[in-house]
């Protein structure tokens, strides 16, 4: 029981904001036209907001210092590019919850009480209930955009990028509400999904850059490049000798995460030109802060 409530808890922290972002660029990238799915989208960043916060409520004292330090729960520019995305799209961000987690202190509990074990199971119930809509969302934006039917300026792949990273929650909340733990999965296909999202990041950077911004441009066209030869090794390699594409994945990896928090600078600071929304550049870098606590769990990932 304590590592299913530990568990569970350090992955709202993570997944759980990362799916209430989501929801906003949802949100912020439909025509106003488009009232009910831009409702939907709406009642589904609510809604992750309030398991967010329930979650920092529970997690004081119960989750580990490597998640807390780790920079993906929130990074030093997290509350600024919420402000400013929340004054940019007029979508509100209850900004009391980043502060909580600045505030958060790590603690690896005892065995839980009964309470707190019955709590957790409600939280993770009612997020899988929201997963499974914010899933059925994604999976209809996406076939109305290849369908021609509906515009957005969230491309395709993103959109296909954003479902592939909700399942993977759902997986993870799935499996603990089964078995109480969550299996360390096969090392390659946790790198190989987390390359492909690093990839994609890079290819949505260079995209979502002012074409004059030539030198990040080619920088993230390289990164994609490198993520793109990572995954291609990997597929040619045995599961039992990947130590080696692991190393070159934290490596990499070490380098963009600076990339990434140069980017947050510059767009916070207003000194890059481009279209992407600052919080927008700290979702990705959170991501990749999260990549590499994987890459330090020898054997182990999620």
């Amino acid at each position: 029981m304590k590592n299913y409530v530990t568990t569970s808890l350090e992955t709202h922290l993570f997944f759980g904001r990362i799916m209430k972002e989501h929801s906003l660029f949802l949100l912020a990238s439909l025509p106003a036209g488009e009232t009910e799915l831009r409702n939907r989208a709406d009642w589904f960043r609510s809604e992750f907001e309030k398991a967010l916060e329930k979650t920092v409520w529970l997690a004081g004292g119960a989750v580990g210092e490597a998640v807390l330090s780790s920079g993906e729960v929130v990074t030093e520019f997290t509350e600024l590019a919420e402000r400013q995305t929340m004054c940019l799209t007029g979508i509100p961000i209850v900004l009391a919850i980043t502060q909580a987690e600045k505030n958060l202190r790590a603690g690896i509990p005892g065995c839980p009480g009964r309470g707190m074990v019955q709590q957790v199971q409600n939280l993770n119930r009612n997020i899988l209930g929201l997963l499974n809509g914010l899933i059925t969302l994604k999976e209809r934006i996406l076939k109305e955009v290849l369908s021609c039917n509906l515009y957005t300026t969230n491309y395709p792949l993103l959109i296909e990028h954003i479902l592939r990273e909700a399942k993977l929650y759902r997986q993870i909340i799935s499996e603990l509400e089964r078995r109480g733990t969550v299996s360390p999965q096969n090392l390659k296909a946790t790198e190989m999904f987390w390359n492909q999202i690093m990839m994609e990041h890079a290819q949505f950077i260079r995209g979502l850059l002012d074409p004059t911004e030539c030198e990040l441009i080619e920088t993230a066209d390289t990164f994609a490049k490198d993520y793109c030869r990572l995954l291609e090794e990997a597929k040619k390699q045995d599961c039992r000798a990947m130590e080696e594409l692991t190393g070159k994945a934290l490596e990499t990896t070490e380098k963009y995460r600076d990339f990434k928090a140069a980017g947050v600078a510059g767009i916070t600071g207003c000194s890059i030109r481009s279209v992407i929304l600052p919080l927008l550049a700290d979702h990705v870098l959170r991501e990749a802060n999260h990549y590499l606590r994987i890459l330090h769990i020898p054997g182990k990932g999620r």
